[in-house]
């Protein structure tokens, strides 16, 4: 008798925020550790490109893939599939010329609401430290 077990396929989700700042300070928050540490973790390290994210006790490592300065950072989880990342991108909209954030995340179908939810909490605290 085999058994088979389905690896779950996580999909690729965005989710998008408006925010009053230029976009030169906002990628000072979303890709340098001093930043990224008023916001995104309880601690953040950079050695060469490798950042370690520590929450409550535990960390996390990713590897930054493709930096733009003020446009984009993607970085990948260390311990995650080779295809997923997540990524902060940087744009302007056309109609109204207000900057944008564009995170891009991976996630299970039935964790997009959570995870989406968690980066909505994030992108809070973010704001409450640009004065947004």
């Amino acid at each position: 008798m085999s058994l088979k077990i389905a690896m779950s396929k996580k999909i690729k989700y965005t989710v998008e925020y408006p925010v009053r700042c230029s976009p030169a300070i906002l990628y000072e928050f979303l890709s340098t550790s001093s930043g990224l540490q008023e916001w995104f973790a309880d601690k953040v390290e950079d050695e060469n490109g490798l950042f370690t994210f520590s929450w409550s006790g535990s960390a996390e490592e990713a590897q930054v893939l493709e930096m733009e300065e003020n446009r984009m950072v993607r970085f990948h989880w260390v311990d995650s599939p080779k295809d997923e990342f997540f990524e902060f991108s940087i744009e302007r909209s056309e109609v109204t010329n207000q900057t944008i954030l564009v995170i891009h995340d991976f996630a299970e179908k039935k964790d997009i609401k959570d995870q989406s939810q968690l980066w909505e909490t994030q992108v809070k605290e973010l704001f409450h430290r640009l004065g947004s």
